[in-house]
């Protein structure tokens, strides 16, 4: 009988188990909120606790938050961009604005979570982790900056509106913080309401909803900056833009650590600036903030299953592969411009390794935007050197 093996006839490929898979990205679009809304269906929405608006409800959810307080306007403001997931804290307005800024920030008495720090147990509740965040009409230096704690627990990114009423009041507002977390804007956009009347609309909530919409369409590596807002009709202060002036009121705003709203010649209202008000150049730009976030949560999480698995030469080598892997993916993307895993010897000495303990490094370059495009424009009679003689040829034609 003929051997099994001469009677194969075709193309056999055999997978090897050696290529190394890349870890999941996470989620990164989904947006936490904290609003008033006094007149809200409490069954709904209570208090105090994270309510998730699943992605194509944030309209529907509009008539159940009523028009009072700013639920109403936060929300409109995410169903004109995005159809974005929403976690959803309501708070009760206080008597003054300090009780109101209480109410917002909230506490942890007890494992028992308000205001804002009720953010933290959305995953716990919900099972959805909110690094897009906001307190849309709710800002103030205390709010503003109990956010960015809250946004540095979530590893999370905070979008904010400048307070002030000028330019110089919008800019000095911005010196008060250094939190690479944080991106504020200035001024207000105009939309239409409930009513069909022009009113303000938040620029914080159209800068998550934003956010929320590039992270699903482009990815998190594109800053909110020179992107078309849709539904707005105005801006609630003048904003003098001339991309070719660094002294035009938005390019000052910017160096003054605050994201412009401007509207283009060419019609159409943006966001300008990519800066984060931290001091540390590394993370000036809202993209290198955001990518180191993201590439930490992915490693971190994805790698969650090798804990307490046998530490073995192959195990500690899929480790490196896994996140070699996941940065050549994102590199593919265009997300990173390069990155690499390697586990150095010397941080990994034998009593250390015996205890079950392991040490990778990795590096990475995130992607910067396009900050500054530089054009040399010269005058010159080059193109009249052969005037005459391409008139003369032509001529017996």
């Amino acid at each position: 009988m003929p051997d099994a093996s001469g009677l194969e006839h075709g193309i056999f490929i055999t997978e090897s188990s050696d290529v190394a898979a890349a870890l999941n990205t996470v989620t990164t679009s989904i947006i936490g909120a904290v609003v008033t809304a006094p007149m809200a269906d409490v069954a709904l929405f209570p208090v105090n606790t994270p309510v998730l608006i699943t992605a194509g409800k944030v309209a529907a959810a509009i008539t159940a938050v009523g028009e009072q307080g700013t639920a109403a306007t936060v929300l409109r403001a995410i169903a004109d961009i995005a159809r974005a997931p929403v976690v959803l804290i309501r708070v009760v307005p206080g008597v003054d604005a300090d009780a109101t800024n209480a109410a917002v920030i909230g506490a942890d008495t007890a494992g028992a979570k308000s205001g804002m720090q009720a953010l933290l147990s959305a995953e716990a509740k919900l099972g959805v982790k909110p690094r897009i965040l906001g307190i849309p009409g709710l800002e103030d230096a205390a709010t503003i900056a109990a956010l960015v704690v809250v946004a540095q627990k979530l590893r999370a990114r905070a979008y904010c509106g400048a307070i002030g009423a000028t330019l110089t009041e919008a800019t000095t507002f911005a010196n008060g913080f250094d939190a690479r977390e944080l991106t504020l804007c200035w001024p207000d956009f105009i939309a239409t309401n409930g009513s069909g009347a022009a009113a303000t609309s938040y620029a914080g909530a159209r800068a998550i909803a934003l956010r929320s919409l590039l992270d699903t369409t482009v990815g998190f590596h594109k800053t909110i900056s020179n992107v078309a807002v849709p539904g707005v009709i105005g801006i609630t202060k003048d904003v003098d833009f001339d991309p070719q002036s660094a002294t035009c009121d938005a390019n000052l705003l910017n160096a003054g650590n605050v994201v412009a709203l401007i509207r283009t010649a060419s019609g159409g209202f943006r966001f300008w600036g990519n800066i984060t008000t931290a001091s540390d150049t590394d993370f000036q730009f809202e993209s290198d903030c955001r990518t180191a976030q993201i590439l930490m949560d992915t490693i971190a999480e994805g790698l969650l299953p090798a804990n307490d698995q046998p530490m073995t030469v192959s195990f500690a080598k899929s480790l490196v592969q896994e996140i070699d892997a996941t940065m050549s993916r994102m590199v593919r993307k265009g997300q990173l411009i390069g990155g690499s895993a390697t586990l150095d010897p010397a941080k990994n000495p034998a009593a250390q390794l015996a205890s079950g303990e392991i040490e990778i490094d990795y590096d990475y370059t995130a992607v910067s935007p396009a900050q500054r495009i530089g054009l040399t424009q010269r005058k010159t009679d080059t193109y009249y050197a052969n005037f005459a003689s391409a008139v003369s040829g032509n001529s017996g034609g």
